[in-house]
């Protein structure tokens, strides 16, 4: 999987390259990273990348032709290593809200460039002449687009083989089967007198198969019901999940 990241703080992403699962994915090659600075295109000495908003108010506007310049860099690179482009993400809070599915989606791509804004916005011209997708975390704001761009890139590295040490891993987190994860238990078995509940210690797989698909069903309805509906939706329940509802 081949992410182009357009910021003007490349060092912020030394968080997913030196750190962790993704880290990992990096030094074997299931990920690659490539930052491109805005700042790199521009042909002013002072490396202009923001000016004043035309009518006024407060804060600066990214400039259209510095990101342009860059995504066009961007595309030549991608001809010169015979790479097929990928879809020009914005990071927005004007985008679409990013799930395990949107995810998945991505990592089918192959290759995403994303567009890390700063300051108080970007001029229109540059979004409409060459963004293809926009994207949020969700309905609040942040400094800039590379904490959401991180936090995309690491849940797409997780779903690709090989970058977690049991691929089963991720095939098990929440909201893969639109449902919340069930609760986890490890040693020690008893602790400040609780106990890990006595099905996971008999070693009967069918039946801990069961109690975690009742605890996942249980936690989602209480936390997010929302959830429940949607799985419901697509046909994620059973007849078995759904008489398992009924009794709560």
């Amino acid at each position: 999987m081949r992410f182009d990241v357009v910021t003007l703080f490349p060092e912020m992403f030394q968080a997913l390259t030196q750190w962790g699962i993704t880290g990992r994915a990096y030094e074997k090659g299931l990920a690659s990273i490539n930052l491109w600075n805005p700042r790199d295109y521009c042909s002013d000495s002072r490396k202009t990348v923001d000016d004043r908003a035309y009518g006024g108010g407060p804060g600066m506007v990214m400039m259209a032709k510095p990101l342009e310049d860059t995504v066009n860099a961007i595309k030549a690179a991608h001809e010169s290593e015979n790479i097929k482009s990928g879809p020009i993400c914005l990071l927005a809070p004007q985008g679409e809200t990013f799930s395990q599915k949107t995810a998945s989606e991505i990592l089918s791509y192959g290759n995403i460039n994303f567009i890390c804004g700063r300051y108080e916005a970007i001029d229109q011209r540059f979004v409409d002449r060459n963004i293809d997708l926009q994207l949020s975390i969700g309905d609040f704001v942040v400094s800039g687009g590379e904490l959401p761009a991180m936090a995309m890139m690491d849940a797409v590295i997780r779903l690709i083989p090989g970058a977690l040490g049991d691929d089963d891993s991720a095939v098990q987190d929440s909201f893969i089967n639109g449902l919340l994860d069930h609760p986890h238990y490890t040693r020690p078995e008893i602790y400040e007198n609780l106990s890990v509940p006595d099905v996971l210690l008999g070693g009967h797989h069918a039946k801990i198969a069961d109690w975690r698909r009742h605890k996942s069903l249980e936690l989602t309805l209480r936390l997010r019901p929302d959830l429940i509906e949607s799985a419901r939706a697509k046909g994620l329940l059973t007849r078995e999940d759904e008489l398992f509802l009924q009794s709560l």
